[in-house]
């Protein structure tokens, strides 16, 4: 009876702060753009009280958006399909097969072995490892891709949950490092294409950012670090020789990288194969179910699949949706012209936080999407440096730390069993500020001659 009582109170307090944002926000915003930020704040505060389970709330969107008339039944559940969560599910389905075979074990080895044996060592390496890979192929891939390896190193859970947000976090660092790094990169880029713009060159792009995520895999490993008993931890040092199902996974798994790499375009050298990343990944996850490989079994593994976090996926594309379908983002974007007035300094910061903040809560790839024209034309009524803001509200967008809806990565070490909402948040915050730093000094006293 207390368990219920417990959790009433929770429910209770989600109502209670929805009833509040919703009644600051009706002062400013119609009521379906003030009913939807109530709902937001609801659905936030249920998934960090953990007042009901995260599968069950990240399904109230499609109950409750037609309610509340922000978007119909069709509009909201529509989201829930997704492309990136069967991106989600074939790279999770490897996943599952890297752990059936114990493949991580002899990954893992390899991998660490070139970094000090000690909590903090392998912070770094994961870090660093996460970051360079989310260079090149997506984010999320790159973290599907380690996960299971970090979680198999140790057996102490306050460890797990570092190593697990290590790879997370350095996802999103590195994956701003190159043009192709990650969504909100080349929708930049189309974006500038589009209006004109003199497009940054690829080795440019790389050279200005580098010190960037230099700066933050520094930070992200040092923060995870700190508290951690630095006692090298024991491994087993005999070589290790693959088995037949393990090479059969390294296998698919080499293929995959290989396709991804060819699939991924790098102008003007290569376009690319044009392929669905999506559908490549997938096709990944469904050929481990198929002879000769036959490395999974959907009775025995489909246990194993995270439905509750492909579900949280589907809530953040429905906010995302929602925002744009009340005009929203349009609105909260518009007080970026009043702002205009402010120092330039002030301004990226403001920028930055209001980027990193609101990326929270929706899709980044769709903020960005109906950010950037919106900066882009304050920078033309006013003078400002037009690249130099794009630039700092797409790295932004990358830049968020604090909840599991906020990014791929962060929804899959949250997946991982090993990561509470708790903790992300509280680890999070303080990187989402960092960051934010961090990208406005580069951007004031690097950017500002170059671009």
């Amino acid at each position: 009876m207390s368990e219920h009582k417990e959790q009433f109170q929770k429910i209770g307090l989600g109502i209670l702060i929805g009833l509040l944002t919703f009644a600051l926000s009706f002062s400013i915003f119609n009521t379906a753009q003030a009913s939807l930020l109530g709902l937001i704040a609801f659905l936030v505060t249920l998934w960090t009280n953990e007042g009901l389970p995260l599968a069950v709330v990240s399904l109230l969107p499609i109950v409750l958006f037609p309610a509340f008339s922000i978007i119909d039944t069709k509009a909201t559940a529509v989201n829930y399909s997704h492309p990136i969560i069967f991106l989600f599910l074939g790279g999770f389905l490897l996943a599952i097969a890297v752990e059936k075979t114990n493949l991580h074990t002899y990954i893992a080895d390899k991998m660490l072995g070139l970094f000090p044996n000690t909590p903090r060592g392998i912070i770094f390496s994961l870090a660093i490892t996460s970051g360079t890979l989310s260079s090149i192929l997506s984010n999320t891939t790159t973290t599907l891709l380690l996960i299971s390896i970090a979680l198999f190193i140790t057996e102490d859970v306050k460890l797990k949950l570092r190593f697990a947000l290590a790879i997370a976090y350095g996802a999103s660092v590195g994956g701003i490092m190159t043009p192709i790094g990650t969504p909100p990169n080349l929708i930049l880029l189309g974006i500038m294409e589009d209006k004109g713009m003199e497009i940054i060159p690829f080795f440019q792009w790389v050279w200005m950012v580098a010190p960037l995520a230099i700066v933050m895999f520094i930070v992200v490993s040092w923060i995870l670090s700190l508290g951690v008993n630095n006692t090298p931890i024991e491994r087993d040092l005999e070589p290790k020789v693959l088995d037949v199902p393990q090479k059969k996974v390294l296998l698919i798994m080499g293929g995959l990288i290989f396709l991804l790499l060819l699939n991924a375009p790098m102008k003007p050298f290569w376009g690319g194969l044009g392929l669905s990343e999506a559908g490549i990944l997938l096709g990944a996850g469904l050929l481990l179910f198929i002879p000769p490989f036959s490395i999974l079994d959907w009775m025995e593994d489909k246990d194993n699949i995270p439905y509750r976090i492909m579900f949280l996926f589907g809530a953040g594309f429905s906010i995302a949706k929602a925002f744009s379908a009340t005009g929203l983002a349009d609105e909260v974007a518009s007080y970026l012209i009043v702002m205009t007035e402010l120092s330039p300094i002030i301004l990226l910061f403001a920028v930055a936080s209001l980027i990193t903040f609101t990326t929270e809560i929706t899709s980044n790839t769709a903020l960005i999407s109906i950010m950037l024209p919106v900066i882009y034309a304050v920078a033309e009524q006013t003078g400002i440096n037009t690249t130099l803001f794009m630039m700092v509200a797409t790295l932004c967008a990358s830049y968020a730390f604090m909840l599991p809806i906020a990014t791929p990565p962060n929804a899959i070490a949250m997946s991982s069993g090993a990561v509470n909402v708790k903790s992300m948040i509280r680890y999070g915050i303080v990187l989402n500020l960092a960051g934010i730093f961090c990208i406005v000094m580069i951007a004031e006293f690097f950017w500002k001659g170059i671009l």
